[in-house]
């Protein structure tokens, strides 16, 4: 039994592992065209996007636009600080402080 556990986690880290050091590994033998690389640098903010919006936008199994979503009222202040810093600390320093702030306040 112990055996198995052992090589189900090895087989799990191998699983995990290979989809992301293949790309790393293959794509460093060889310049990207521009127009690539370019395109490379918006994926992480989609992937970020992806998570995030239903996460603010869907509350109780629905769409939520109203004043009362405290997560849509915490974006807004958020949206302002990452377009005028580009900072993703100050992003979730700010998201946090107004959620918070938010609680707290009852509203």
């Amino acid at each position: 039994m112990e055996n198995e556990i052992v090589l189900i986690i090895l087989l799990m880290a191998l699983v995990t592992y290979v989809p992301r050091a293949a790309p790393l590994l293959l794509l460093t033998r060889f310049d990207l065209p521009e127009k690539v690389v370019r395109w490379l640098k918006y994926i992480p903010v989609a992937v970020l996007s992806a998570l995030l919006f239903p996460s603010v936008l869907l509350q109780e199994g629905g769409l939520d636009l109203t004043f009362v979503n405290e997560f849509l009222l915490a974006a807004l202040p958020t949206l302002l600080v990452v377009w005028r810093t580009r900072s993703l600390f100050y992003a979730i320093v700010t998201g946090i402080v107004s959620v918070s702030l938010l609680r707290y306040l009852g509203v």
